[in-house]
């Protein structure tokens, strides 16, 4: 679906538009090129929605292709030459183009303010999550404990009921990370129960291997998909040897990054001991 120009419908515009209804889109960018307008710009919607030229019908075909495999490709951005992806368009072989996924800022949505809750939900804005962190504890989510300026961004809700708030926090689940860190089974449960059925991007839960069958067996039992209990992370996060609340967040977060990125979680210097 192509989208025509004009001054009320501009690629800013409706980047905007995008990421307020939770969507995503791939920009090209013309960044060298001796026969193409540098600065040109091409965006593509994951729903195939398309505004801009790059200035040539037969290169937009080809970036369109590219942007939508883009989507899923590790790296945010990435600079090609033409020739690399199109190299039918000898005459613009050299120009060079920017690709940029266009999404909203990741979002962690955290059940349970305890120890390791409040350090998730600090390391995690911290690196720039936009964090909801969740309890049913009116005194465990009150603002003075999250006063930094590095806090003030995380959004605090005191549940009346588990299974609301955390539907209301995840919402449509797109771009949404889902750590389950509370007190007890039941409300691991009810936490999970909720995340299973609104297919956020990731979903973990922490305890013991015994804890966590516990709580996948009772849902199994009541009719929740075994493929969506199957992209359970349970127990959460790395392995890293973690001891302490913060390092366990730590643990936790970078499953959750590892996770986001397709990455394998392996340690960068282990091509040298191999």
């Amino acid at each position: 679906m192509q989208i025509e120009n004009s001054p009320s419908n501009s690629i800013t515009d409706y980047i905007r538009e995008l990421l307020e209804r939770g969507s995503r889109a791939v920009l090209a960018t013309v960044v060298e090129s001796r026969q193409l307008i540098v600065g040109a710009k091409l965006l593509v919607s994951e729903d195939d929605e398309r505004i801009g030229d790059l200035g040539n019908a037969d290169l937009n075909r080809a970036v369109i292709e590219k942007a939508r495999a883009f989507f899923s490709a590790p790296e945010a951005t990435k600079a090609s030459k033409v020739v690399d992806f199109a190299p039918e368009l000898q005459h613009l072989s050299d120009s060079l183009i920017l690709f940029e996924r266009i999404e909203a800022e990741p979002r962690l949505v955290i059940a349970g303010a305890g120890h390791v809750g409040a350090s998730l939900a600090r390391l995690a804005a911290l690196v720039g999550y936009r964090v909801t962190l969740i309890d049913d504890r009116a005194e465990f989510v009150a603002r003075d404990l999250f006063s930094a300026s590095t806090e003030q961004s995380i959004e605090l809700v005191a549940a009346a009921s588990w299974i609301d708030a955390m539907r209301d926090a995840i919402g449509s689940g797109r771009g949404v990370s889902v750590a389950i860190v509370t007190r007890g089974h039941k409300q691991d449960e009810d936490c999970l129960r909720a995340a299973a059925n609104s297919n956020p991007d990731y979903i973990g839960m922490i305890g013991s291997k015994r804890r966590t069958n516990i709580v996948l067996d009772k849902l199994r039992e009541e009719g929740i998909a075994d493929e969506q209990l199957k992209r359970v992370h349970a127990p959460i996060g790395l392995d890293i040897g973690a001891v302490s609340p913060e390092e366990v967040a730590l643990a936790i977060l970078a499953e959750i990054v590892n996770e986001r990125h397709g990455s394998s979680g392996g340690s960068l210097s282990a091509w040298r001991r191999s």
